[in-house]
């Protein structure tokens, strides 16, 4: 029975999609282009400027965006989990849907940035300016954490971060 569920397991992750990274896609983002449903996983795009690119419904996990400028970009149902968009520029960019969970947004810049219906559990957003940000809840805020630098839009507040967090 075990050699059974053994083969079983086996042909059942043999026809389960692959997750690596797609180093063809991640090569057309670092050079600007747009990258819709595309499979960045562990992309460095850290230092870029992509202005406008659109990447999304793309999966971002992992993904190296700090210091990066995305001004305008669309990143709306994109898979930011646990990506690093540390001091990044992010005006204007639509986060609608994505999933920032345990991502860290220290320090960026998110004036004009849509939140709506993103996931910010375990997110870190200390320092970051998302005072005209908008679509940001205070329901979305409760899962994440910052600090006393943190910029938000009136009204709405962020528990601190602390060491488990």
């Amino acid at each position: 029975m075990k050699q059974v569920l053994a083969v079983l397991a086996l042909l059942a992750a043999a026809g389960a999609p692959a997750w690596a990274q797609n180093a063809r896609e991640i090569a057309r983002v670092q050079a600007g282009s747009s990258c819709t449903g595309c499979n960045l996983f562990q992309a460095d795009l850290a230092y870029r400027n992509l202005p406008g690119v659109d990447l999304s419904g793309s999966r971002l996990r992992q993904a190296d965006l700090s210091l990066s400028t995305m001004n305008n970009a669309r990143l709306a149902q994109t898979d930011l989990s646990i990506a690093n968009l540390f001091g990044g520029r992010f005006t204007g960019v639509s986060f609608a849907g994505a999933n920032l969970e345990r991502a860290t947004l220290v320090g960026g810049y998110f004036g004009g940035a849509d939140f709506s219906g993103a996931n910010l559990a375990g997110a870190n957003i200390s320092g970051a300016e998302m005072e005209r940000a908008h679509g940001l809840t205070q329901s979305q805020l409760n899962t994440a954490c910052g600090d006393a630098s943190t910029r938000l839009p009136a009204g709405l507040h962020v528990p601190p971060c602390t060491a488990s967090r």
